[in-house]
């Protein structure tokens, strides 16, 4: 009888923790070298976490698509949610100039939910597949958004909404970096919890946990609606050191779908950490910001997203067939 070599217990323990997003970790840590080489006034306190600033409403986005995607769904109308909740604050305080902060910003997220609400119960109650259900929101979105601004919108967000997205707590720590943090505890801590085991169980095979009880669509409507709701949280950032734009969120659909990928989470649902996903973020800016330091256009950004996606689901995919044989076959024995 063989045994494992005690030296390597630890990083087997390592690699079980970092679970299916290792490589992703791995990436991360070879971006931020690679950004340290690159630019060695990176890691000053005030640059650092201005780059994790820039970095928050991705990865706020990238938590709430993981919800849709790890339960087998996709959410396309993230980005337009965005910009909605920006223009929409931005004719609110041209209308209604004392405002208060908390209204706006309350009444963002709870339309959040509501966009979240209604894409969840269209594709379960109608069996529409998110995929045309959340396009078809996006553009529901950006039309409206369009047809009240005319493509231009009126008003500014004062200092006092703003100062989520580029204020500071204490004078030196970024409001959204404190943002990131709490919605990154909170999608842990909900990954933690009953409802995880549900969501991947619903993601992994629908029919197998509604036999187990899993009330599949409450999950997936619950996994639409903090999608939102991450959203409607990403605008206020966004708002906050962008400013008012009928773009502010184009492309953001993407990127956050892209991180998610990048984190080894497997599109069709059923595997993958929220951890990761959120780490995928993070490597998509660093990235991207190692890209430019480069001098690389930018308008290169969405060839690499594409690239990043086709190669992390073809390997993700060929993981999974491996991973499918030995389950099938785990002696190592050939089919009959």
């Amino acid at each position: 009888m063989t045994t494992a070599n005690p030296t390597i217990r630890p990083y087997r323990r390592v690699a079980r923790s970092l679970g299916t997003g290792t490589p992703v970790y791995v990436l991360l840590a070879v971006l931020l070298v690679a950004l340290a080489a690159t630019d060695p006034g990176f890691y000053e306190p005030d640059r650092f976490l201005a780059f994790v600033k820039r970095a928050a409403p991705l990865v706020i986005l990238a938590a709430g698509q993981y919800l849709v995607i790890v339960c087998g769904e996709f959410d396309l109308s993230v980005g337009a949610i965005v910009t909605a909740g920006v223009v929409v604050a931005a004719e609110l305080y041209d209308s209604y100039p004392d405002a208060s902060w908390a209204v706006v910003t309350g009444g963002l997220l709870l339309a959040g939910a509501l966009t979240g609400l209604l894409s969840g119960l269209i594709t379960t109650k109608l069996r529409v597949p998110s995929f045309i259900t959340t396009l078809g929101m996006m553009l529901i979105l950006e039309g409206a958004v369009f047809f009240w601004t005319g493509g231009s919108p009126h008003g500014s967000l004062p200092e006092e909404f703003r100062r989520l997205g580029r204020g500071t707590a204490g004078g030196w720590l970024p409001w959204a970096v404190l943002a990131c943090l709490v919605a990154g505890a909170a999608a842990v801590f909900l990954m933690r919890s009953d409802f995880s085991r549900t969501l991947i169980a619903t993601g992994d095979s629908e029919r197998t946990a509604a036999l187990a009880g899993v009330r599949v669509h409450r999950v997936r409507v619950i996994a639409f609606v903090l999608s939102g709701v991450a959203a409607a949280l990403a605008a206020v950032l966004v708002g906050g050191f962008s400013g008012v734009s009928a773009q502010a969120g184009r492309g953001y659909e993407f990127e956050a779908i892209t991180a998610v990928v990048l984190g080894g989470v497997v599109l069709g649902g059923g595997r993958g950490s929220v951890v990761a996903a959120m780490a995928g973020a993070f490597s998509l800016q660093a990235l991207f910001t190692l890209l430019n330091l480069q001098g690389v256009s930018g308008a290169l950004e969405s060839t690499v997203q594409g690239v990043i996606v086709i190669a992390a689901v073809g390997l993700g995919a060929a993981d999974f067939s491996r991973l499918r044989r030995r389950r099938t076959h785990p002696s190592g024995g050939t089919p009959s």
